[in-house]
């Protein structure tokens, strides 16, 4: 008796604790992006600035980034339409034309809506890449319930076609169920109330899905409890089976299935520190992955880049400002400094 209420009470003590202010400061800080409204925003000036910036003899690359890795991207948005609206001309279609390579990709990434950027970048990953347990899981995962439902359906206003479709055609076995069962939204919102006996439930469950033909229990269990409870049920797995959950998920999958399930798991106990892995990833190959830089960048700027910026300087012991500086060449670097905003000392 006194081992199991010892095990107990140190989970209730941690549990405790860990809803104290400020002891997770990843939470805390997770509303925290580098890029605000800009407060003396005049769309006027913008649209102004910019068709000076191409119009001329030379393209002032400067100019256009100064412009739009300054400006939220509902103020980018509103930019858009006023140049159409004074010019009869479309901007993407504009600076499309005045630029090239990287530096034309990231303007076009800034300027695109982010329920159609997530829509592309979740097409290119279901249809031709072969990243459907990286990039299709990065976005069904992270998403908030409204930005996935917003993508979805662009998804399916673009390429005339349900994203469940393209899943169920491309994808097989439990990866195909994972993301399935996350492109439906189902996930419980978290209350604030503890469900102590759910967590023991679930616990059980986990534990007893180590055999086969029980893949359908991991998929119930991650898919659809909030990210709170599952944070709890690892760390309680680890405290009774004595090795973290992510050795049995290797032990146990294979392939695509073990990816997808490992990134969930790094998603659900760490969201910023998930995305520092992936920047630290992009910028490790031979030629920096500007597709991931890009989409992750521009996609968490106005959420959590101040929190991966530390989750990065304290895992690798190196700023990302100063790691993107060392690694990324040519015309984007300076928009994706600007993105990233400052050094971490």
């Amino acid at each position: 008796m006194s081992v199991t209420h010892g095990k107990m009470g140190l989970s209730l003590t941690q549990e405790i604790l860990s809803h104290l202010g400020l002891a997770n400061k990843t939470a805390a800080w997770g509303t925290l992006g580098t890029l605000r409204t800009f407060l003396s925003f005049n769309v006027d000036k913008d649209v102004q600035r910019l068709l000076k910036a191409i119009a001329g003899q030379g393209v002032d690359c400067i100019a256009i980034l100064d412009v739009l890795t300054n400006r939220s991207r509902e103020q980018r948005q509103l930019i858009s339409r006023a140049f159409h609206e004074r010019t009869q001309q479309d901007l993407l279609k504009s600076l499309q034309a005045a630029l090239s390579g990287n530096l034309e990709r990231i303007v076009v990434t800034l300027l695109q809506p982010a329920a159609h950027l997530d829509a592309r970048e979740l097409r290119t990953a279901l249809k031709g890449s072969g990243s459907a347990e990286d990039v299709a899981l990065e976005i069904l995962a992270t998403r908030t319930p409204p930005q996935l439902q917003e993508c979805l359906a662009v998804y399916k206003h673009n390429f005339q076609v349900d994203a469940a479709e393209d899943i169920k055609s491309e994808t097989r076995g439990i990866l195909r169920d994972l993301l399935l069962a996350l492109a439906k939204g189902g996930r419980e919102a978290y209350t604030g109330i503890i469900d102590y006996n759910l967590a023991a439930q679930d616990l059980q469950a986990l534990k007893q899905a180590e055999g086969p033909s029980t893949e359908r229990t991991w998929v119930l269990v991650f898919t659809q409890r909030n990210p709170e409870h599952l944070v709890r049920v690892l760390n309680q797995y680890q405290w009774y089976t004595g090795h973290e959950f992510e050795k049995t998920v290797r032990a146990r999958f294979h392939g695509a299935a073990c990816v997808a399930l490992l990134n969930l798991a790094s998603v659900i106990r760490n969201t910023p520190l998930y995305f520092a892995d992936k920047l630290h990833q992009a910028l490790q190959e031979t030629e920096p992955n500007y597709q991931a830089l890009m989409r992750i960048l521009i996609s968490r700027s106005e959420t959590d880049l101040l929190s991966i910026r530390a989750e990065f300087r304290k895992k690798f012991g190196k700023s990302l400002y100063s790691s993107l500086q060392d690694a990324v060449k040519g015309d984007c670097r300076s928009a994706l400094l600007a993105l990233c905003r400052a050094e971490d000392l």
